[in-house]
């Protein structure tokens, strides 16, 4: 949203994401998501284990949890993929909206510096997005899927793990002091 904001309505943009409307949109995904979660982990540790508890994997994540209980999950499982569905491709979804939009208002823009400065600043996030969404899309949309277990933790561990940890570092790339750096460390005539 901050990025449509910025591109489709710069004139209104510190009115529109001023701190009081941040505030908000933060509060909102910590009012959903904490209950959401509670409520699923509360579900999932409800049932009966049996076994070595021990799981195989990076951290307790509900897909291998899953694999220790001793009961039917089929309608855990359902109901895990709906709330996928919801509040993790519902958000993916509008980001490709707020997306398409932001890419017809910058064909628009007349000058060609102008629209290269536009699609540098969202690419970085678009590629971050896409990697988290589609990482952790394959882990949640498909948990008894052909995947080997060690392609599933490391689909877990790129999206839980890599990705963020990849955060600061695309979005400075942007820097000019940060490619200057990386200029001197990597010795490198041209860095792009």
């Amino acid at each position: 949203y901050d990025r449509y904001v910025a591109i489709c309505n710069p004139l209104h943009y510190a009115n529109i994401m001023n701190r009081s409307f941040c505030q908000k949109l933060v509060g909102g995904v910590w009012l959903i998501g904490i209950p959401v979660s509670l409520v699923l982990a509360g579900w999932i540790f409800s049932f009966p284990f049996c076994g070595k508890n021990m799981i195989d994997h990076f951290f307790c994540d509900a897909p291998p949890v899953l694999k220790l209980v001793c009961a039917d999950t089929s309608f855990f499982e359902m109901q895990a993929v709906v709330s996928t569905v919801v509040f993790i491709m519902f958000p993916f979804v509008l980001i490709l909206i707020s997306y398409v939009r932001i890419i017809i208002t910058i064909i628009k823009i007349s000058s060609a510096a102008s629209r290269q400065k536009a699609f540098s600043t969202c690419s970085s996030h678009l590629i971050v997005v896409t990697l988290f969404y589609g990482s952790g899309s394959i882990v949640y949309l498909r948990p008894n899927s052909n995947y080997s277990p060690e392609v599933k933790k490391l689909f877990s561990l790129f999206y839980a793990v890599l990705i963020p940890m990849l955060n600061p570092i695309v979005y400075t790339l942007k820097n000019h002091e940060m490619k200057e750096g990386l200029k001197r460390i990597l010795g490198h005539k041209r860095f792009s």
